[in-house]
């Protein structure tokens, strides 16, 4: 029953993600140049070395304010996530005013005020200004750090590392960074349980008079106020700020791998791998390869026009998006990037499309079209964030913290048209490498390792915590004697027994929370094989199916589709409410092998070509389901997780389904459940 259901919402979804598109092959022309006649900030220091900009803006009744402090990557070691935890704990009060009396106050204003662990700011109305700076230097200078909050911040992060555990995308950005820059590196440390619980309250008031200090700070103001009064303003609130030395310490070395390997990272629950294609370089905004290189990455993968999208996406069908980015970093060594999520089954092909598309940028040049429609983007993104009063600052800031020219701005427009096709080649040939690349995947290695040993790459496989470790176990032996049979016996009883054989009639009423939405399935399913499964959401009827156990259709945004061929098929095998039941004497149903799924082993159940059920071998009970589904001329994985079993009339079901379908996550909560209640044939016509 789920199999259709699951269905159904995929299919809306992708609609929703259809209809959105765009046509990104018609480039619009671009005007001419326009002259860049940028503003400077007025600007003064205080003798504890806070730099502070000003730019008066009075368009508008309103003032936003930055702290910057320009402390660089840092040091964490055995405490990784002191500074997440100090940036929670910032801005909840001062000692001299409470929690409950600060957040009041910031709301009763109307303005907002944020603090992390290296910067402050607000945005609040003009009249509001004198006030709200005031409340953001006393809570920066005198932070209420109490234990009752640390341990509120502390519990938080150790939450949100434990949900990060079986997420593809945590685990290769975390295992990414470590790899590349090493684990003694500031960009190469990750939190995990360990270091969360090594951190103290103390250590987070260490790390507070370590590192907030004025002289390595910058505060940016920029709306309806006038200089004078701002510079008097500052001064009586941060000159008694004390300045101090900062910590001294030597960043490490970077380096890129003698030779291109892939690093691999298994996770038995993913239907996804994480791929990325990583070498590191050198480069700083000051430095002549600047304007280059933005071009070149952004024609390379700098968004839905780049060609990693144009192929991974638009001409293989791999991927919903493909890109590539080339950082800049003025104290350590940056990374150039290509990267994609991708279906399991196409792993090794789209690092192959990775590679192959490397080389042939750095071996040939880029068209003159393909440059122009670059400068063009790049132009008028320009353009348009210059008429922000917030840019006027974050430029005058930039120019000072990354050691730019004084005309690094006025003269931005004219190196970008400067760049031309053999610059392009030959900052690629310098930054973006494929021989001596990580080529990083986390997935399933059951699925996906098979075929990336057959790429010319040797394989070094590490776990979670990016610790070299042996090659991961791909299955299990199936027991002697175990059989579909008994695997679809196991769940019946597990559930309920002779139990089930007295419901004739399911009727499931269960909500989902998506981009805001709430939706409602309200599904029926009657003995022998009767369903009705309609999803709704802002007051209307979203999608439907109607099957009366010979005929039904599917209804999506209002077209109707009569059921036919492999769906009909389908449907006309299938045993509601229990497909299980079916399952036993279908004989496109097959026991595959055992597998490991989040920590228990699971028996792999093969349902016809394009469905895979995984039960738990201890408790008998459905755990995942694996749905392959094609729409608009897109393949795509959908994934539902069975959770929360709870008994209904003597019968257990599952109150969690928690559905992935391509780069949507949500969780529909069952809220009621009626056996042999409520539903008649009427609903299946």
């Amino acid at each position: 029953m789920k199999t259709k259901i699951t269905t159904l919402i995929a299919l809306f979804l992708l609609s929703l993600g259809v209809n959105a598109q765009i046509d990104r092959t018609k480039q619009p022309k671009a005007g001419p140049a326009p002259k860049i006649n940028l503003g400077k900030p007025q600007t003064f220091e205080l003798k504890n070395g806070l730099k502070v900009m000003v730019v008066e803006n009075h368009k508008l009744p309103k003032v936003t304010a930055s702290l910057i402090l320009d402390n660089g990557p840092i040091f964490e070691d055995d405490k990784a996530g002191v500074s997440s935890i100090a940036s929670g704990m910032m801005g909840n009060g001062t000692t001299s005013i409470s929690k409950e009396a600060f957040v009041e106050e910031i709301d009763f204003l109307g303005a907002s005020l944020n603090i992390g662990s290296q910067s402050a700011s607000f945005n609040t109305l003009s009249k509001y200004f004198p006030r709200v700076l005031t409340l953001m230097a006393d809570a920066v200078q005198n932070p209420l750090l109490t234990q009752e909050e640390f341990e509120k911040q502390q519990a938080q992060l150790l939450e949100g590392i434990k949900s990060g555990e079986n997420s593809v995308g945590a685990v290769s950005g975390k295992v990414e960074n470590a790899l590349v820059y090493g684990k003694n590196h500031p960009y190469g440390e990750f939190e995990t349980e360990t270091t969360a619980t090594n951190v103290s309250l103390e250590d987070v008031k260490q790390f507070y008079n370590n590192y907030f200090k004025p002289n390595n700070g910058y505060l940016v103001i920029i709306g309806d106020v006038n200089f004078k009064d701002v510079k008097k303003l500052v001064k009586k609130q941060f000159n008694n700020w004390e300045k101090g030395n900062l910590p001294e310490y030597t960043i490490p070395t970077v380096n890129n791998v003698a030779k291109t390997e892939i690093n691999f990272v298994d996770m038995p629950n993913a239907v996804q791998s994480s791929v990325a294609v990583i070498n590191t370089v050198d480069l700083k905004m000051g430095h002549p390869d600047y304007f280059a290189t933005r071009l070149a990455n952004k024609i390379f993968g700098g968004g839905g026009e780049g060609r990693l999208f144009l192929n991974l996406r638009e001409d293989k069908g791999y991927t919903y998006g493909a890109y590539s980015s080339l950082g800049t970093d003025e104290k350590t060594s940056t990374k150039f990037k290509s990267s994609a999520t991708v279906r399991n089954m196409v792993t090794d092909s789209s690092v192959v499309e990775f590679i192959k598309e490397i080389k042939n940028f750095r071996d040939t040049k880029v068209t003159e079209e393909e440059l122009k429609n670059a400068k063009a983007a790049y132009v008028g993104n320009f353009v348009m964030a210059i008429e922000r009063p917030t840019t006027v600052a974050s430029y005058a800031l930039n120019i000072v913290t990354k050691n730019l020219p004084e005309d690094f701005y006025e003269t931005y427009l004219q190196k970008i048209n400067d760049v031309t096709v053999d610059d392009v080649q030959r900052v690629a040939q310098k930054y973006f490498s494929a021989d001596n690349a990580r080529i990083v995947v986390v997935g399933k290695a059951l699925d996906v390792l098979p075929n990336l040993e057959k790429l010319p790459y040797g394989i070094i496989y590490f776990d979670k915590e990016a610790t070299k470790t042996s090659k991961p176990e791909m299955t299990k032996p199936i027991p002697a004697g175990v059989t579909k049979e008994t695997v679809f016996n196991n769940f019946i009883n597990a559930v309920g027994g002779d139990k089930i054989k007295e419901v004739t009639s399911v009727h499931n009423t269960a909500e989902a929370t998506i981009q805001g939405m709430v939706l409602t399935m309200d599904s029926k399913a009657m003995a022998p094989n009767k369903q009705s499964v309609i999803v709704s959401g802002m007051g209307m009827t979203l999608s439907k199916m109607i099957f009366d156990g010979e005929k039904g259709y599917s209804e999506q945004q209002g077209v109707k589709t009569e059921l036919a061929g492999k769906e009909l098929e389908k449907m006309l095998n299938s045993t509601f409410p229990f497909p299980e039941v079916g399952y036993i004497t279908d004989e496109k149903v097959s026991l595959e092998k055992i597998e490991p799924i989040d920590g228990s082993d699971a028996y792999v159940v093969k349902i016809g070509d394009d469905v895979t059920v995984y039960y738990n071998v201890a408790t008998g009970l459905k755990l995942k389901q694996v749905t392959e589904l094609e729409a608009g001329g897109q393949k795509m994985t959908q994934t539902m997780d069975f959770s929360d079993y709870k008994e209904v009339d003597g019968v257990k079901f599952p109150h969690s389904y928690k559905m992935t379908v391509g780069p949507q996550q949500f969780e529909f909560i069952t809220k009621d459940i009626k056996l042999n209640n409520g539903v008649s044939e009427s609903d299946f016509q």
